[in-house]
């Protein structure tokens, strides 16, 4: 299964945030930090985004967020590498 990864642009569109408080959104642990995909690149993982959109129309608290991104962070090492 591939990752397929959204840059910035994309995933504010998705989120509606802008680029300040996105940020601010991952400084505060309601959004994961974004994976490195080149020197001078990075991007978030579509499914990420796509489970964060969806605990927040599911009504969850930012604590109960803020769990959910520490468990999609621990998920990354667990990934398979082609």
């Amino acid at each position: 299964m591939a990752i397929r990864m959204l840059r910035l642009p994309s995933v504010l569109e998705r989120a509606g945030h802008k680029r300040s408080s996105h940020y601010a959104k991952v400084a505060s642990g309601l959004w994961t930090p974004p994976v490195s995909i080149s020197s001078r690149s990075v991007a978030w993982p579509e499914d990420e985004c796509e489970a964060l959109l969806a605990a927040r129309v599911a009504g969850q608290s930012d604590d109960e967020i803020r769990t959910l991104v520490t468990r999609l962070i621990a998920a990354r090492s667990r990934r398979k590498c082609a």
